[in-house]
């Protein structure tokens, strides 16, 4: 009863389910929901469906079907339906704009239409698609002292937390991580907040004496590391593989 496509019949009976849930159904439920968040004093729901794009990767006639469900939510969303839900849908621009994604369905890429042609600094953020663009260092900073105020607002010493994890410090360690990434900012975020959050929060906010300055060095391994991340480190550190470290055996 967690989803799966088939469920047997004697545990649909003991837990007092009757018939199969299709996307209808489904649909039906989400309206529900909203009602009981509504009455129970909830604005609405925030729901995202994120990386849609390995819909490219299953069979044709599933991926299909999916792109149409993805119309028919939106035209219901539009349609008002299902008011004081907002819908965020993630995904690569391989899946919006290639032949495998939203372009295989017309009427779904009609209304997800959007011209990126223009400056991107005159993007509209009311779009129905909006790009986003990569991390920068500034951008990088100013999400490591967004979370570090997220963070301060939550610890038992906020004022501590603010006052030793200052402006300065973020920067230096957001510069840190992405040198040690090569300087591509671009992929660094990640590992930027798990550093910032696990290796320095949550330290300053648990022990008093603790001071990243003197008592933290930023360390970066592999095992840690996704595919893209290791290899830009692996340039850092000399460790880069060419095609003159290959042995080939003639």
């Amino acid at each position: 009863l967690g989803g799966q496509p088939h469920v047997a019949a004697s545990a649909r009976r003991t837990a007092g389910v009757r018939g199969d849930l299709d996307h209808f159904g489904a649909l039906g439920f989400l309206q529900g929901l909203l009602t009981v968040l509504r009455d129970s004093g909830h604005t609405g729901l925030f729901v995202v469906l994120d990386e849609v794009e390995t819909l490219q990767r299953v069979r044709s006639d599933a991926r299909d079907k999916a792109l149409n469900a993805l119309r028919q939510l939106i035209d219901e969303v539009h349609s008002g339906r299902f008011p004081g839900l907002y819908l965020v849908i993630t995904g690569t621009p391989a899946f919006y704009d290639g032949q495998q994604g939203v372009q295989r369905l017309a009427p779904l890429a009609q209304r997800l239409a959007t011209d990126f042609t223009t400056d991107p600094r005159f993007d509209n953020p009311r779009a129905v698609q909006i790009r986003l663009p990569g991390f920068n260092q500034k951008s990088l900073v100013g999400l490591g002292l967004t979370i570090r105020d997220l963070y301060a607002d939550a610890a038992e010493m906020p004022e501590r937390v603010r006052k030793v994890v200052d402006d300065g410090y973020v920067a230096d360690l957001a510069l840190a991580v992405g040198g040690a990434l090569g300087g591509k900012v671009g992929v660094a975020p990640r590992l930027f907040l798990k550093k910032l959050v696990g290796d320095v929060l949550d330290r300053v906010d648990q022990f008093d004496d603790f001071d990243p300055r003197q008592h933290y060095r930023l360390t970066v391994a592999g095992s840690e590391l996704t595919d893209v991340e290791r290899n830009l480190a692996a340039t850092v550190s000399g460790d880069s593989a060419s095609a003159d470290d290959i042995d080939l055996e003639l």
